[in-house]
């Protein structure tokens, strides 16, 4: 615990009063369980499992099945407490609050032994006023419930008709009732992750004292007149006033770098306690703010000092950025539909990226290095947006501020997800709160592109996930509509104006609120986004994707490396089979269906020893899900500029899902500690700002231009056509040049199969595989992509190849120089628990020589690289 004075600072000489002492109460508490038989310290923020941990009272809460053994914590009750002295005169302060800026979730709190309030809701900030009670030393104590007792009493208590679902599968080793509880949703369990219903203080907690008058919050906005084609910036302060008279004083708003200077004069009372200013950016050049790939994330510093009677000056620093957002929804010529793509600063912008979930079970573990690491290999691999799915939490400010930095877009879920929820009076109006708290905390950053009110729970009601009886559905519906449509969205509209909204994800958009808020088809491809998981047909046919607006979500599972497993497991656990392996799987069915998929098209793997043919296996998983995510986001990325049955014009491709919680078989894409699954390097390629997409239509082979390029480029097409066999193709041909128009997709080459085989000889389907890439006019190049002319089980002449590396250090990076003796696809190079990502991965290997670079995260040597190498191509499996 400190002192220390936090935004609010004093700008003044010895004569005037600064803004009060703010003293946080983090670091080092007393933690203990309801009956007192276990008493240890913790630290807040954080939570009861980490203090265990850290304690050694515990292993690993990951390790094994410790999310079984550990029931246990979640269902006791905890109780956390400190003594602390002020390091103030008490006496000299007018007002002293307690403010919270996270409690998970349900506790009562104790000021010096007395009750001063009560929360329930992890996404809330709580303030108390402890004026009259504090002293020179005091004691705090908060009184916590189990969340998952209370969640059950909640539904016990709500009788007059059930909410469901009432409990998880079974397969997800859950907790019940989780949307009877303001709570990260996803830590009662889901199908990706564990139940750890934690309890603790996770946010920042601190005293602040003040006389005259308090700056609560100030937020801003910023906003394009396209009257006047100038900027504003819409600031809003709000004021505790302690003082009986009016307070007045004068406001200057300074933007250095764009040399504005403005004043203004206020008066606050008692009943009068917000200010509201408008700057105005007039005859001054402003440089936007814009996504990754789009231009640069140029941002400004602007102070905002308030001098008010009494000589009291307050500070408040912040970034300020400039961009604008529409959502597109207007009819388009050939389509009964409407179009759902964004502009950003007028730009149509295609959504290239994935879906956030949280990146622990216990948020204390989410350091800086660790969400800086996570947010960077999002835009390494050439996303521009993060979906902030709506069943775990709103981020932490860190978050938004490196997305800001980084140009990636966010769209933002509020926390309710796959399940329908309560709407009583107490229940709305803890949501409500929640809602306007967080507005005013995030709607300032520029990367926050759209609201949307829910994940799957306007679909869940439409078709009838829940299977409620036809006569009560009105009341369902009734209940929706309250919490999301006559709350939510009023709130949205109230608080910030300056992006979208939408009630849910899937949603119809303007479609959905002309049906009442709830739409008849969610998912159509008609209108608004759609999310698409299909496991049991071919996801090599692209003829399954649904030609969509919009896809916020669709993926398919893999597993993590076994350098990941390992350290969470033991050797009785290594088998595709074992206990552990089916323990881990939380989606039903999900082990065979990973199988399933990829037997379509690849043996499965047939080395006798057990943990090889593990290995394998994980590996396998890794290509059919990379393979599967490819095809489809292929077809959404080349279905941008063309209606087909009154289908397409599909402007986003946000996959499921790009992190993982624990250490188990996901739809992610870097597994729980940040290594990258070999998905994330197809992803580094398939959102590349210059692609070529191919795939066949009725034996006719396509290669389509994608183009996320600010400007036209003249373009060429090289098409390869390679024997198994050799490293030498077979037969080449360069198109003519051709124009592929700034963030469009055009179709480049189509050929019969059977007459592009007949111009190279001896090739068929089983023997010859294509591979194809773009060039420009401007030494711009595409990543060479490849299409597979037949199922790689029934390939004819693939041999396993011998590759070796020679590794070398160039400054920071390491050169890893292969040779491989024959074609190899799926080469993936691995170096166990080292952290780092190569520069390509998962590549099919069609030259002699190639050189992959690695980025190490942490020191590492040439020495260390070359114990822990190993490379796997597909035939090494068999």
């Amino acid at each position: 615990m400190h002192l220390h004075l936090l935004t609010l600072v004093a700008l003044c000489g010895a004569c005037c009063v600064a803004a009060g002492p703010s003293y946080s109460l983090r670091g080092s508490w007393r933690v203990s369980n309801r009956n007192g038989s276990l008493k240890l310290p913790g630290t807040v923020p954080g939570c009861v499992h980490s203090a265990l941990y850290q304690r050694g009272l515990i292993q690993d809460p990951y390790y094994r099945y410790n999310d079984l053994h550990y029931r246990w914590i979640s269902l006791d009750n905890w109780i956390y407490s400190t003594d602390f002295k002020i390091p103030f005169n008490v006496s000299e302060w007018q007002k002293v609050k307690l403010i919270f800026e996270g409690v998970d979730t349900v506790a009562e709190i104790l000021f010096n032994n007395v009750i001063i309030g009560k929360t329930n809701n992890m996404f809330s900030g709580y303030s108390f006023d402890i004026t009259g009670m504090v002293r020179d030393t005091n004691s705090l104590k908060l009184r916590f419930q189990s969340a998952v007792q209370y969640a059950e009493l909640q539904s016990r208590a709500h009788t007059r008709y059930s909410v469901p679902p009432n409990c998880p599968p079974k397969e997800q080793n859950g907790e019940c009732h989780v949307n009877f509880i303001r709570k990260e949703q996803c830590s009662f369990s889901w199908d990706w992750g564990p139940s750890f219903p934690s309890q603790g203080i996770w946010r920042d907690v601190r005293l602040e004292a003040y006389n005259i008058s308090h700056l609560n919050h100030l937020t801003f906005s910023t906003m394009y007149d396209n009257a006047s084609l100038e900027w504003n910036i819409e600031i809003e302060a709000s004021f505790d006033v302690v003082s009986s008279k009016p307070v007045g004083g004068q406001v200057t708003v300074a933007i250095p770098k764009l040399k504005i200077r403005q004043q203004y004069n206020i008066k606050l009372q008692q009943r009068q306690r917000v200010v509201k200013l408008l700057v105005k950016i007039s005859k001054v050049a402003v440089e936007t703010w814009w996504p990754r790939g789009h231009g640069n994330q140029t941002g400004y510093s602007m102070t905002v000092l308030f001098e008010l009677d009494g000589s009291l000056n307050i500070k408040k620093s912040a970034m300020v950025y400039f961009r604008t957002v529409q959502l597109i929804e207007e009819p388009i010529e050939g389509s009964s539909g409407r179009s759902f793509y964004f502009k950003i600063n007028g730009l149509p912008i295609f959504l290239k990226g994935s879906n956030w979930i949280p990146a622990d079970s216990f948020q204390d573990k989410v350091t800086s290095e660790r969400l800086h690491r996570l947010l960077q290999s999002a835009v390494d691999a050439n996303m521009n947006t993060l979906r902030v799915w709506g069943g775990g939490i709103y981020e932490q400010d860190e978050f938004y501020e490196l997305c800001d930095e980084l140009g990636i877009m966010v769209w933002q879920d509020f926390m309710f997800a796959c399940a329908l929820y309560p709407a009583e009076k107490s229940f709305v109006e803890s949501v409500r709160a929640e809602v306007a708290y967080q507005i005013r905390r995030l709607k300032s950053h520029p990367s926050i592109i759209i609201w949307s009110g829910n994940n799957e729970n306007e679909v869940a009601l439409s078709i009838n996930w829940f299977h409620i009886k036809h006569r009560d559905l009105k009341t369902y519906i009734n209940d929706y509509v309250t919490l999301y449509v006559k709350n939510i969205r009023e709130i949205v509209l109230s608080e910030d104006k300056t992006r979208p909204f939408i009630v849910s994800s899937p949603t119809n958009g303007v479609k959905t609120m002309e049906e009442g808020g709830i739409s008849k088809d969610p998912y159509s491809s008609l209108y608004g986004d759609v999310h698409f998981y299909d496991y049991a047909s071919d996801c090599w046919d692209w003829q399954v994707f649904p030609k969509a607006r919009l896809v916020s979500e669709y993926g398919y599972q893999s597993w993590p490396s076994f350098s990941t497993l390992e350290k969470v497991s033991s050797k009785e656990d290594w088998s595709y089979t074992s206990h552990f392996s089916l323990h881990r799987q939380h989606h039903v069915n999900g082990n065979n269906e990973m199988l399933e998929q990829a037997q379509l098209h690849f043996r499965l793997p047939q080395r006798t020893d057990p943990l090889l043919k593990f290995k394998d296996t994980l590996y396998l998983t890794q290509v059919m899900q990379a393979q599967c995510v490819k095809t489809e986001t292929e077809f959404y990325m080349r279905s941008r500029s063309e209606i087909v049955d009154g289908k397409g014009h599909t402007m986003g491709a946000l996959y499921w899902q790009l992190n993982d919680i624990w250490q188990a078989p996901s739809w992610a894409s870097l597994e729980y500690g940040g290594k990258w699954k070999m998905l994330h390097y197809f992803a580094r390629r398939f959102f590349a700002p210059l692609l070529p997409v191919g795939f066949e239509d009725k034996g006719v082979f396509y290669v389509y231009g994608v183009s996320d390029l600010h400007r036209d480029y003249n373009t060429q097409l090289t098409v390869r056509l390679y024997n198994w066999r050799s490293l030498e193709p077979l037969c080449s041909l360069v198109t003519s040049s051709t124009v592929i128009k700034a963030g469009q997709a055009v179709v480049l080459y189509e050929k019969p199969v059977l007459e592009l085989l007949g111009r190279c000889g001896d090739c068929t389907r089983e023997t010859c595989v294509i591979s194809f890439h773009l060039s420009t006019d401007s030494d711009l190049f595409s990543p060479t992509n490849y299409h597979f002319l037949s199922s790689l089980k029934d390939a004819k002449g693939l041999a396993r190849a011998n590759i070796t590396v020679n590794i070398s250090q160039k400054g920071d990076l390491f050169v890893f120089d292969l040779k491989t003796s024959a074609i190899a696809p799926f080469v993936w190079l691995d170096v166990g628990s080292i952290p780092g990502r190569f520069s390509d991965n998962g590549f099919l290997m069609i030259e002699k020589m190639r050189s992959v670079l690695f980025y190490p995260w942490k020191l590492t040597s040439k020495s260390e690289l070359q114990q822990a190498f190993s490379v796997t191509s597909l035939a090494d499996i068999y």
